[in-house]
């Protein structure tokens, strides 16, 4: 009996100990920038769909913003990754198993998603016959026009974005029933300060 307490102890212990490791600074900001940036480019790219096309301006002023926030995650992402891939992320608290491989499913399927999301916009939009900007910057012109490969390019950048949503949504609830229902404090490890 005491064998069994002591073991609940040392893995109340140790789950309670990896709630509290955070990741680096630098992965924390990386992170919070692309959250910031990501949601408002959801909520971006579905509300400029509604700009009627005439006058011309606003619209491509719209689209112009949202490729270069767009292209600016992408370099961010790759950082990101760089960063990632040489510093582990804290362990997960003591958890259910399916909820440890629900959780790093969902992140890869994030980082998928964060590479897929913009490459996808950058490179329907260097098909598409018109100028890529960059905040105003025109970038080279590399590609030929094909119809075909944009049509293709915004069908994946749009099946993309409603996978996206549901992963960031799954990630959202996930952290909230951690904090409001475990009650584990696992969203001090990549909350911005230190009390959460």
């Amino acid at each position: 009996m005491r064998n069994a307490t002591a073991a609940i102890r040392e893995a109340t212990v140790a789950g309670s100990v990896a709630a509290r490791a955070r990741y680096t600074t630098t992965a924390i900001v990386l992170h919070w920038i692309i959250a910031v940036a990501v949601i408002g480019q959801v909520a971006m790219g579905w509300w400029m769909q509604e700009i009627p096309k005439v006058p011309f301006g606003p619209r491509a002023n719209a689209f112009n913003l949202h490729k270069s926030i767009g292209m600016t995650v992408l370099m961010i992402m790759a950082v990101r990754l760089a960063w990632r891939a040489s510093h582990r992320p804290p362990s997960l608290p003591e958890m259910p198993p399916w909820q440890a491989r629900a959780a790093r499913v969902n992140h890869w399927v994030l980082y998928v998603c964060l590479f897929v999301q913009p490459l996808t916009g950058y490179l329907g939009s260097a098909v598409s016959g018109y100028p890529v900007l960059y905040f105003g910057l025109a970038l080279p012109a590399w590609a030929p026009k094909s119809i075909f490969l944009k049509d293709l390019l915004s069908l994946v950048h749009l099946v993309d974005s409603c996978v996206l949503a549901a992963a960031i949504a799954i990630h959202i609830a996930a952290a909230l029933k951690h904090q409001l229902v475990d009650q584990d404090h696992l969203l001090r490890r990549m909350w911005p300060w230190r009390a959460a």
